[in-house]
Parts: C-alpha cells; sequence; structure tokens
C-alpha cells in the first residue's frame, strides 16, 4: 500500500482559504487562515506574498472550477443554445436553495474588497469576461438578434438570482421567477418557433 501524501503548505493554504473566504468572506483573520491550513505565517508570504495575493489566487483557483461547471452544464443540456441557457438559470436555483449556499464568492469578494486595485478584481472582472463569452456565444448560434446584450442581461439575472438566494428567503425563493426572466431574455426578438422547448411533451 501507497501512503497517501499530505498536500503542501500552498496547498494547504489554497485549499483552507477557499474554503475559509466562502463561508467567512474575504475578511477572515490571517491567523484563522494560518490555523486551518497548519503552516507558518512564513509560508504565506513565500508563496503568495501575503494575503493579498492569497486571496486573488483563491480566487484565480475558484473560478477555473466555476467556469468549468457552467461549461459541464451546459453540455449536459445537449446542444439546444435555449436550453442550454436556461440550464444554467435551472441549476444556480438548484444551488442557491441548497443548505450550504452562502452566496456568489466573487460578488462578496467585490464587494468586501474595497481597495479597487487589489489583484482580486482583475480575477473577478477576468472570470465575469468569461462568462458573458459563453453566454455571447449560446445567443449567437441561437440566432439571438442583440447577443451581446442578451449576455449582460443574463449576467445580471445570474448575479441577482445568487444574490437573493443568499437571503434566503424561504418564503418567496427566487429561483421560479429567475426562470421566467431568463426565458424573456432568451426568447427576447426570436420567431415564435425558436422558443419552443423541444424537450417539451407533444
Amino acid at each position: 500500500m501507497t501512503a497517501s501524501v499530505r498536500p503542501g503548505p500552498r496547498e494547504r493554504l489554497l485549499l483552507a482559504a477557499q474554503e475559509l473566504t466562502y463561508t467567512h468572506g474575504v475578511g477572515v483573520g490571517v491567523d484563522s487562515l494560518l490555523k486551518a491550513a497548519g503552516v507558518a505565517r512564513r509560508s504565506l508570504y513565500e508563496h503568495f506574498g501575503g494575503k493579498d495575493g492569497l486571496i486573488a489566487e483563491v480566487l484565480r483557483r475558484s473560478t477555473a472550477e466555476d467556469v468549468a461547471k457552467y461549461r459541464a452544464t451546459m453540455d449536459a443540456a445537449g446542444d439546444d443554445p435555449r436550453t442550454r441557457l436556461l440550464a444554467v438559470v435551472d441549476q444556480l436555483g438548484r444551488i442557491a436553495a441548497g443548505p450550504d449556499f452562502h452566496g456568489c464568492r466573487y460578488l462578496a469578494a467585490d464587494l468586501a474588497l474595497t481597495d479597487r486595485e487589489h489583484p482580486g478584481h482583475e480575477v473577478t472582472r477576468t472570470y465575469r469576461r468569461t462568462l458573458h463569452g459563453l453566454f455571447t456565444d449560446e445567443f449567437t448560434t441561437l440566432g439571438h438578434p442583440r447577443p451581446d446584450f442578451a449576455a449582460d442581461q443574463l449576467l445580471i439575472l445570474v448575479d441577482g438570482l445568487l444574490a437573493s438566494g443568499a437571503a434566503r428567503p424561504e418564503d418567496r425563493p427566487p429561483a421560479v421567477a429567475a426562470r421566467e426572466l431568463a426565458e424573456h431574455i432568451v426568447d427576447a426578438g426570436l420567431p415564435a418557433a425558436a422558443t419552443e422547448d423541444p424537450t417539451a411533451a407533444p
């Protein structure tokens, strides 16, 4: 049998920070991060140059994972671009209703990092540009008359859905309203035949 290898200090810091900054926000203290990772303060500065560098790297890792999840959700929905876009909203609705949901990591970081020059902001901007590109490609394939603008609208809807879900409105969960709004965005300006759900029963 091969003994399991414990991750090194850099990886432990990333894992601890990825969890703690999501559950407690990016304002979590350095001492808490070091304790959770089981590393000395020296490791933080050797690998990341300080907490700001660690936060930026955690956001970078998280965005790569989340973009992959967006792609997987759309691919699992099939080839029809309308179905693929709505599948994203449906999946986010399910995530936002989950017991472990603490809101959008990226919205929270942008609000908490008041220094506009913090390196984390460029990571979140890049993430949003990537999502915008994914959505624009789908709207273009769909034949939407304003694919770039529709992607803007869908991004705003995604932000709103995740922000509303973080408030845990048990009496009025946002998923249903978000789905209907998403349909309006996706179907705007399309011929009636293009808006029919290909998965619906005849």
